[in-house]
């Protein structure tokens, strides 16, 4: 799998860190403790992949509830972003990609993969 992402120039590798603090555009901050990321660089363009369970905190930074990333905006969906390097790479459109993306849990690789 590794060999056939170098052939198409893509880099996937793991980031090390702590905490990832995602601030929304009214204030609200979803912060990740310990979260897996995944790095992807495709030719110059880098996409993180950040996994893990957010807890959510007002402006001031207090936390106010614990939301599953469902709830807090992610709906099981797949980021635009990986739709299009997905169907960029396979030829497909963007629907058949976000299908796969779907199927494959996002897993940028196995969808290029199963669309191959």
């Amino acid at each position: 799998m590794q060999q056939m992402m170098k052939q198409m120039g893509i880099d996937v590798d793991e980031l090390d860190a702590e905490e990832v603090v995602i601030t929304k555009s009214d204030g609200e901050q979803l912060v990740f403790d310990n979260p897996d990321i995944t790095v992807m660089d495709a030719r110059g363009q880098e996409t993180y992949q950040v996994v893990g369970e957010p807890e959510t905190r007002d402006g001031a930074g207090g936390a106010t509830a614990v939301e599953s990333s469902e709830d807090a905006g992610n709906a099981g969906g797949i980021p635009d972003e990986d739709v299009e390097i997905v169907a960029q790479r396979t030829g497909v459109t963007e629907d058949d990609a976000r299908d796969a993306l779907e199927a494959t849990d996002g897993d940028l690789a196995a969808a290029v993969e199963r669309l191959e």
